[in-house]
C-alpha cells in the first residue's frame, strides 16, 4: 500500500532535549572546605557523607548558653519570629491558615513537640500541638509509629526547622516527616510521604554530593525548598534539582534604612552550577550556567547573625543557631503566606518571574570562582543569594507570575507548510499523497507503511509555561494494517514526552478514520520536552501510522 520503498540509511534516532553540557563543576573552583565564621560554631551533624548521603546544614553557636524553659522577661538570644517577620515584611498575622507546611528530616526528636511549645510560649505564638491538630510528626512511610531512632545532631535540625516555621508563619500547621536514616532514598520517600499527606510546602534541610534522584523531588503544584549548604561555593543536591527552590544564605542585620536591615551574601552559603541538572526553563541566562544554577532565593543564614532555637534533647535548651538550614524553612514558610501552588506549576519558577517584590543582596562572596556571579552578590541574580530575600509573600505568589499564556505552542502542527520544520522528522515522512488521505488540509506525517523493517521518526521540542491550568497534548491518528493477527503486535508506534512513554499503539488498533488522541503534560510544566512519534515495522505485511492535526495547548 505504501509508495515504494526507500532506499535511505536505518531511521534518524529519536531527537531528544539535552543541555549542552555544563561548565566545570563548581566545586572544583576555589571551594573552601568549611564556612567562615566571625563567631565559634560547630556543625549539628557531620558534613562527610558518601554520596547518596546527606548531612544537614545546621550550625550551632558555641559560645551562647541560653538557658532552659520559658524565659520571663528575658529575650533569648538570636532572632525571634518579630525579627524574622519584620526582616522580610511578612503577612504573619493575617496568613497561613489552614496551610501545612512539612519539614523533611532524618532521625527523630523525641522532643519535638514539647520543645516546640516552649519555643512559641516564650514569644506568645499560638500552641501547635498534636491535639489541636496543628502539629503532626510522622516516619517516612506516613505512620505514628514506630519513629526513627532519635539522633541529637538531626534531632537540632529539625528543632531549627519547626522553629523557623513557627517564626516566619505562626498559622501555619507543621508536618514534621522523619526519614529512617539520612539516605537520599530515605529522605526522598519522607518527601512523598509528606506531599502524599496533602503538604504543598516542604522543606529540606540537607544536601551532599550531587546525584540524580528527581523522582523525590517533581512534584507540580508543591514548593519543594532545599538547603544550598554551608560549606561555600559549591553545589549541593537536592538543591540543584531542576524541581527544587534552592535557598541560599545572608547576613541579616539591623539598620537605619528605611526597611530597618540590611543583608549581604553569607560566605558560609552554597552556590554554583551543576554538574549533572538540566536548567529550569525559568533560570534565565544570567546565571551564566547551562545547567541548574543555586541559589533560587536566600533568606538569613549566617551564624553570627543567626536566630533564637529551643533544644532539650541532649542539649541545653535555648541556642542561637545558623546555617541555609534555617533558610530554607523560612522560605516554604513564605510560600505557604502567599497561598497555594497553581495545579501543574512548579512554585521555583515563581520568584524569577517576580523579581520586584525581592530584596536584592547586592554585596558580599562566598568563595573564588569564575563567572565571578557564582560566588560574588551583585545587582540581580547571583549565587549565594540569588533573586534575593523575601520582600512581603508576593514574590513566592502564582498570580499569573508563572508565565502563561493562552495557546498552542506546536508549530506547523497540521504539516500544511508541505515540509517538517520545525518538526524532524525521517524522509518521506511529512506526505500529501491521495494513498493515506489527510484528516484536513492536505498534508500529514506518514509514518511506516513499507511492509518491510523500517523506523520512522517525528519529534518537536516545546518549551510548556508554568502557571497555566491546563497542558494539553492532541493528535489524530488513524492506523491501517495488512497484518491479518489479532493477537501479536507486530508493528508499533510509540508516542513520548521526553523520556516518557505516553502510549503505545500497533496493527491491533487498527481502524477506519482518524481518532483523536489527548494526554495532559502538567508534569512538564516549565520545562522544554521533545514530543517523539516513533513508528517500527517488522519484516514483512505493512501498517500504516499516520497523523494529524497535532496540538500542544496550554491554559
Amino acid at each position: 500500500m505504501r509508495r515504494a520503498t526507500l532506499s535511505f540509511a536505518a531511521a534518524v534516532a529519536v531527537v531528544a532535549a539535552v543541555w549542552p553540557a555544563a561548565g566545570p563543576a563548581s566545586a572544583d573552583v576555589g571551594r573552601p572546605t568549611a564556612a567562615k565564621a566571625s563567631q565559634p560554631v560547630r556543625r549539628a551533624c557531620s558534613a562527610t557523607t558518601p554520596v547518596g548521603v546527606a548531612h544537614c546544614n545546621a550550625l550551632i553557636r558555641t559560645d551562647v548558653a541560653g538557658g532552659a524553659g520559658v524565659l520571663p522577661n528575658v529575650t533569648p538570644a538570636g532572632y525571634g519570629p518579630a525579627d524574622v517577620q519584620s526582616a522580610y515584611a511578612l503577612p504573619a498575622a493575617s496568613g497561613g491558615s489552614g496551610q501545612t507546611v512539612a519539614i523533611v528530616d532524618a532521625q527523630d526528636l523525641p522532643t519535638a513537640e514539647s520543645d516546640l511549645a516552649t519555643y512559641r510560649s516564650q514569644y506568645g505564638l499560638p500552641p501547635c500541638t498534636t491535639a489541636n491538630g496543628c502539629f503532626r510528626k510522622v516516619n517516612q512511610n506516613g505512620q505514628s509509629s514506630p519513629l526513627p531512632a532519635p539522633d541529637a545532631g538531626w534531632g537540632s535540625e529539625i528543632a531549627l526547622d519547626i522553629d523557623m516555621v513557627s517564626a516566619a508563619c505562626p498559622n501555619c500547621h507543621i508536618l514534621l516527616v522523619e526519614a529512617n536514616s539520612p539516605t537520599i532514598a530515605n529522605l526522598g520517600t519522607a518527601v512523598n510521604t509528606a506531599v502524599s499527606l496533602g503538604a504543598k510546602y516542604v522543606s529540606n534541610s540537607y544536601g551532599g554530593g550531587e546525584t540524580s534522584a528527581d523522582s523525590f523531588y517533581n512534584h507540580p503544584g508543591v514548593a519543594i525548598t532545599a538547603s544550598t549548604g554551608d560549606s561555600g561555593f559549591g553545589v549541593e543536591y537536592p538543591a540543584s534539582s531542576s524541581f527544587v527552590t534552592a535557598v541560599g544564605g545572608t547576613s541579616l542585620t539591623r539598620s537605619g534604612t528605611a526597611r530597618g536591615w540590611t543583608e549581604s551574601a553569607w560566605n558560609g552559603a552554597g552556590s554554583g552550577c551543576s554538574a549533572i541538572e538540566s536548567k529550569p526553563s525559568w533560570q534565565t541566562a544570567v546565571t551564566q550556567c547551562t545547567r541548574k544554577a543555586n541559589a533560587d532565593v536566600s533568606a538569613v543564614a549566617d551564624p553570627a547573625t543567626g536566630v533564637a532555637v529551643y533544644d532539650t534533647y541532649q542539649s541545653t535548651g535555648w541556642q542561637v543557631f545558623g546555617g541555609t538550614s534555617g533558610s530554607s524553612p523560612v522560605v516554604a514558610s513564605v510560600y505557604a503566606l502567599a497561598g497555594p501552588p497553581a495545579a501543574g506549576t512548579y512554585p521555583a519558577s515563581y520568584p524569577w518571574a517576580h523579581t520586584s517584590s525581592l530584596f536584592d543582596v547586592t554585596a558580599g562572596s562566598n568563595g573564588t570562582c569564575s563567572p565571578s556571579v557564582w560566588c560574588h552578590a551583585g545587582a540581580g541574580w547571583d549565587g549565594p543569594t540569588g533573586l534575593g530575600t523575601p520582600n512581603g509573600a508576593t514574590g513566592f505568589a502564582n498570580g499569573g507570575g508563572g508565565g502563561c499564556t493562552a495557546g498552542q505552542l506546536l508549530g506547523n502542527p497540521g504539516f500544511e507548510t508541505g515540509t517538517a520544520a520545525p518538526w524532524s522528522a525521517t524522509a518521506g515522512v511529512i506526505d500529501s499523497s491521495a494513498a493515506e488521505p489527510a484528516r484536513t488540509g492536505s498534508w500529514k506525517a506518514w509514518l511506516d507503511g513499507y511492509g518491510t523493517t523500517h523506523t520512522d521518526t517525528l519529534s518537536q521540542t516545546v518549551t510548556l509555561p508554568s502557571g497555566c491550568s491546563s497542558y494539553t497534548f492532541s493528535f489524530w491518528l488513524h492506523i491501517d494494517t495488512a497484518e491479518t493477527t489479532t493477537t501479536v503486535q507486530y508493528d508499533k508506534l510509540t508516542v513520548k514526552a521526553g523520556s516518557t512513554t505516553l502510549a503505545t499503539y500497533s496493527n491491533l488498533n487498527h481502524a477506519a478514520g482518524y481518532a483523536q488522541k489527548s494526554f495532559s503534560l502538567a508534569s512538564f510544566a516549565g520545562q522544554s520536552v521533545t514530543l517523539t512519534f516513533t513508528g517500527t515495522e517488522d519484516s514483512s505485511l505493512q501498517t500504516s501510522f499516520v497523523v494529524d492535526d497535532t496540538g500542544m495547548n496550554v491554559g
